[in-house]
């Protein structure tokens, strides 16, 4: 059995979820799975988390995490836009945002999007 919402994808009425292009799942496919029940579940595919240090993030600078530091704001100083903090994330390797500006003194790489070439003088 089709929940309603799913129903309503279906039926054109509401469109399917599309993530922003700011967003860390931008371009993630989504999957289905019908239920024994009958009920059509639609969620996100798995997201792997990129390597850090991988040759598909280019530095552009670096940053040492200081008391009371928070990602969002570290995001909008470098990348100019606190939503897209996932970025360091990514280029950090880390899962929980909050992991990365626990410690002070943790040095955090600050990288253009994984794919992206950097400037040459970065």
């Amino acid at each position: 059995m089709k929940s309603p919402l799913q129903a309503l994808v279906d039926l054109g009425v509401v469109p399917p979820v599309t993530f922003p292009t700011d967003s860390r799942y931008y371009g993630s496919t989504t999957l289905t799975y019908v239920a024994p029940t009958g009920e059509t579940i639609t969620y996100l595919a798995r997201r792997i988390v990129p390597q850090p240090g991988s040759p598909n993030f280019a530095t552009i600078a670096t940053h040492t995490v200081r008391q009371g530091d928070r990602l969002d704001l570290i995001a909008a100083n470098y990348l100019g836009d606190p939503l897209i903090f996932w970025l360091i994330c990514d280029a950090n390797g880390a899962i929980d945002p909050h992991d990365l500006v626990a410690v002070p003194g943790t040095v955090l790489n600050i990288t253009t999007p994984q794919g992206v070439p950097g400037a040459s003088n970065a």
